[in-house]
């Protein structure tokens, strides 16, 4: 009896055998899998944390820029119609040509520095604040440099914002006021900013030529995009009568909407 059931214990012996390599490399295999994916899965977000930081600088960069220029391109228009009548009016445009492209130049550097720096142990770049709606009078300053007046009201109570709401804010006036002196024709606009039931309330309007000559750029593209990103609304469009509205809608934190 023992000697015909030595195959059958042999044969046994061989099968718990190959069973445990079996699920050792089973194990092991799904080991890797997991550490594999978890591996793309750090990739991934990495790459959108790269992504957006780009869309960011990039959004700061063109809201940046393209206000500048616009004030720069004014100012030297006026100062080449008026050089040999109002040689005063001239050098004050020279002035203001000056004062803006300095300010530039060194957000810029700041800009590029920041993204310049590779010593990843000497800790995080450090940032300049970022404006925000309590800049709007030096918005609105600039803006004058340029050949447009700003009105600029502020009803009901100055709620304390969040920074990246208080950041978009400042950036949707920006634009549509470069808008404003870019394209609009008109030599003054209307910016309010109110908070309405939990509500940040921004419009921007003219009565210039009624968005006529703004194209497929990004400056409309961006504010909608900021807005969206924050749970807001935004409209951009021509106003009856004339004129162009830029009305943007950002729900405050701990409001119902």
């Amino acid at each position: 009896m023992c000697i015909r059931d030595r195959p059958v214990t042999e044969l046994s012996l061989v099968a718990v055998v190959v069973l445990a390599v079996v699920t050792a490399w089973v194990i092991g295999d799904s080991m890797r899998q997991r550490r594999a994916y978890a591996a793309a899965q750090r990739d991934q977000a990495q790459a959108r944390a790269v992504q957006a930081e780009r869309l960011r600088i990039a959004r700061e960069l063109h809201d940046m820029i393209a206000h500048s220029i616009g004030v720069i391109a004014v100012q030297a228009g006026m100062g080449r119609r008026v050089i040999d009548t109002q040689p005063a009016e001239a050098r004050d445009a020279l002035a203001n040509i000056e004062d803006v492209s300095r300010d530039t130049a060194a957000a810029l550097r700041r800009m590029l520095g920041t993204l310049r720096r590779t010593d990843v142990g000497s800790g995080p770049a450090p940032r300049d604040p970022a404006p925000g709606l309590a800049d709007l009078g030096e918005l609105v300053a600039r803006t004058a440099q340029a050949g447009v007046k700003v009105d600029l009201t502020w009803d009901g109570d100055r709620p304390a914002l969040p920074p990246d709401i208080d950041l978009s804010a400042f950036r949707i006036v920006q634009e549509a006021v470069t808008n404003v002196i870019r394209h609009a024709g008109a030599g003054r606009c209307d910016v309010a900013v109110r908070e309405d039931a939990g509500m940040l309330v921004i419009e921007v309007t003219d009565d210039g030529r009624g968005g006529t000559g703004i194209g497929g750029g990004y400056g409309i593209p961006g504010m909608r995009e900021r807005v969206s990103l924050l749970g807001g609304d935004f409209t951009a469009g021509p106003r009856d009568g004339g004129g162009f509205a830029v009305t943007a809608t950002i729900p405050l934190p701990g409001a119902g909407r």
